[in-house]
């Protein structure tokens, strides 16, 4: 049997971080995907699948993640069942993530809602996201 799940869709609120009563960190957000199709009337539609993320990297997508942003989703899905205010019950579906592939840089004017990541020491880091590295056919060893 196989649970497995891979979207890859854009943000529709920021991350909301929660932390359960033994100190878990859980974060959800909704990820916008489109479908591979058009409607009757030629519009795109599209699907907003509820993404959970837990401990360490609930943190992370919390602290540099938001709306608008783009990203690739792994994981399972997951139905749950509640009761509502009414005592109706009701079933949840969304994708428990094991991992969450940042696919874009934050638009200028973005700041993440926490603490500055400490700076890199890796000088590979260091380089801007996409900088062309120029070479010649003499550094090439074959």
């Amino acid at each position: 049997m196989l649970n497995r799940v891979i979207l890859i869709g854009r943000l529709v609120r920021d991350p909301e971080l929660r932390y359960t009563p033994t100190g878990v960190a859980v974060a959800s957000f909704t990820v916008a995907v489109d479908r591979p199709f058009f409607g009757k009337q030629g519009e795109r539609q599209t699907d907003f699948i509820d993404i959970v993320v837990w401990q360490k990297q609930a943190e992370i997508c919390h602290r540099n993640l938001a709306k608008g942003r783009l990203v690739a989703v792994e994981g399972r899905l997951q139905i749950r069942s509640y009761d509502d205010n009414q005592g109706v019950r009701r079933k949840a579906a969304e994708v428990v993530a094991d991992s969450v592939r940042f696919l874009d840089r934050p638009r200028e004017g973005d700041k993440p809602p926490g603490p500055e990541p400490p700076s890199k020491s890796n000088e590979f880091d260091q380089e801007p996201f996409g900088q062309a590295v120029d070479f010649s056919d003499d550094d090439i060893p074959f």
